[in-house]
């Protein structure tokens, strides 16, 4: 949040030269005829990124097969709810947009819900959140976290290699037969996960990715009972390089919205009020819906001590769109104005669900609760 406030500070300033001038900073990596040429803005978006996706795929692996996702009968809700979660802003989104192509290609900007916002807002209230909501609410973020990905293979590549790619796909190979052959140590998956991520990079597809692929083939077992995995080794060691550096320094390039000739009209355009009115509005009724009918249709069950008034607070809080709605964002379009639009929708969206959400949670959460220790989510 201060990384995104220096941002706009920075943006809105004498310093505004000296930001967008960093931001656009030529950096280049040349090994033989191999050439990585980008401005250190997609240096931070296709490089530092990787290190977050990594991370999150990390999270992915260790809930499904030994967390909150790792039944059906554990995932269907927060399954069913995340679906909607991303469903809903993506409809209010194409509803407002509708008829305009290029615009219409930010459809999924407003699906997204980072998690680190979310859980943070909920830390804000203390021992007054039950844990059930905080498992329902990582459980619907890690589920959203796996369909942003899918969406950015899918709808967000264009001029596909088929060369790279065929890479890429041999090395992730690699990784699996690293792993069958019951190598612990992290060494080798950093090597070829790096060369996986100059293949991605090359191929296309978005190179982050790579980061989510290498993830997957990281050891959940260690070398013995007493020896912890390779996998929580990662994800405890990355959490504080994520949160302290990956996250600030995304805010810090991507959040700076130029306010200085900011009219009426900006604010109603249909991006930014696509992707507020989608965060915002989209979130909190369809996640509540999905929930309310999968529990009275017997889908699944509503998790112990939650009540209706905490989900729809846990949907407004998923309006927090922050990171991954930024980062879709910049795969959508390559217009500045657009950028920018988009970075001022997810502002406003995200602030007001976070405000909203607070208040719901703070009046529906007003006893302490028995609490237990939550293991810590990066984003997304």
């Amino acid at each position: 949040m201060f990384a995104a406030a220096l941002a706009l500070l920075a943006n809105n300033s004498w310093f505004s030269p000296l930001y967008s001038g960093l931001l656009s900073t030529p950096v280049e990596l040349r090994i033989g005829s191999l050439e990585l040429a980008k401005p250190l803005l997609l240096w931070i978006n296709d490089g530092l990124m990787a290190v977050f996706f990594f991370l999150v795929g990390l999270e992915m692996k260790r809930e499904i097969l030994q967390g909150e996702l790792s039944t059906l009968r554990k995932a269907s809700l927060p399954l069913l709810a995340a679906l909607g979660g991303m469903a809903g802003p993506a409809l209010i989104y194409s509803f407002i947009n509708w008829g305009d192509p290029a615009t219409m290609r930010g459809w999924a900007i407003p699906s997204a819900t980072d998690i680190a916002f979310a859980l943070g807002v909920l830390a804000l209230l203390g021992n007054r959140v039950p844990v059930s909501l905080k498992v329902f609410l990582l459980a619907l973020a890690i589920i959203d976290d796996i369909g942003a990905i899918t969406i950015i293979a899918i709808f967000y590549t264009e001029n596909l290699s088929v060369e790279m790619l065929g890479l890429a796909l041999a090395g992730f190979t690699a990784l699996i037969a690293i792993n069958r052959s019951g190598v612990k140590a992290i060494t080798p998956y950093a090597l070829v996960g790096l060369f996986i991520w100059v293949c991605v990079l090359k191929s296309g597809v978005h190179a982050t990715l790579a980061g989510v692929v290498t993830a997957l083939a990281i050891p959940m077992e260690g070398r013995s009972e007493q020896d912890q995995s390779p996998l929580r080794r990662l994800e405890h060691s990355l959490h504080t390089w994520v949160a302290f550096l990956v996250l600030p320094v995304f805010a810090f390039a991507n959040a700076g919205v130029q306010l200085t000739s900011l009219s009426l009209s900006d604010l109603t355009a249909t991006v930014p009020l696509g992707v507020a009115l989608g965060l915002f509005f989209g979130n909190q009724i369809a996640i509540f819906l999905v929930t309310f009918v999968a529990v009275k249709c017997r889908l699944a069950n509503l998790p112990d001590n939650l009540g209706w008034m905490q989900v729809y607070g846990a949907g407004c809080l998923a309006g927090i769109g922050f990171t991954m709605s930024l980062f879709i964002g910049t795969l959508a379009f390559d217009s500045a104005e657009l950028i920018n639009q988009v970075r001022l929708g997810v502002l406003m969206g995200s602030f007001a669900s976070a405000i909203l959400g607070y208040l719901v949670l703070r009046l529906s959460c007003s006893e302490p609760v028995a609490t237990a220790k939550l293991a810590p989510a990066s984003a997304g």
